[in-house]
């Protein structure tokens, strides 16, 4: 499939991609990038810098609280100014503020499947903390607790179940489009006389 730019709008926010993991973010995200030239922030990478470990690691060794307090630290560090498709982990949506965050900074869209299709994604990447001896029915429980934090927040939601990243990335450009225009007044506007 031929690639389409996107001329992006110098005052649009940025596109904020959230989800279960096995959802595909980090794939869109790169696709996206190629079609909108603009930087990728994922997440999960800087926060790997910052303890200059891997995700596993960092759970291992300090604990998922330890993990989110510092997601967060993160997320209050990207300017709303700076455009940028913005990669974030699977359970950055547990904490209220982030959530907030999340908003200001750019168009929130949800990539979701169905269940068997994330567990079976998320198992070939092999390093999912939450994941540890493929316990299908912890994902259940992950995805039963986030699913309705994910639809508090999105702006929009796209099934990846069927869809390959580039389809993916060209529904969420056309969808984003339809987000950003201008809505016009359902009552017609008349000069008053």
């Amino acid at each position: 499939m031929p690639v389409r730019y996107c001329h992006v709008n110098p005052t649009a926010k940025s596109i904020v991609l959230i989800g279960m993991m096995g959802a595909g973010k980090s794939s869109v995200g790169c696709c996206l990038q190629r079609r909108m030239k603009l930087p990728v922030v994922e997440i999960d990478d800087i926060v790997a810098s910052k303890f200059a470990m891997t995700i596993s690691e960092i759970f291992a060794e300090h604990g998922e609280d330890q993990f989110r307090e510092a997601e967060a630290e993160v997320l209050r560090n990207l300017k709303a100014t700076d455009q940028a498709i913005i990669v974030t982990g699977g359970g950055i949506v547990l904490g209220e503020e982030n959530m907030d965050l999340l908003r200001r900074l750019g168009v929130v869209v949800w990539l979701d499947g169905d269940g068997e299709t994330l567990f079976r994604r998320a198992l070939c990447t092999g390093n999912r903390p939450l994941l540890q001896g493929e316990n299908r029915k912890n994902f259940e429980e992950i995805l039963r607790t986030r699913h309705p934090l994910y639809a508090k927040i999105a702006h929009l939601r796209i099934d990846t179940s069927v869809l390959t990243d580039e389809e993916v990335a060209v529904a969420i450009l056309s969808k984003v489009e339809k987000h950003n225009r201008p809505r016009q007044s359902p009552i017609p506007v008349t000069a008053h006389e």
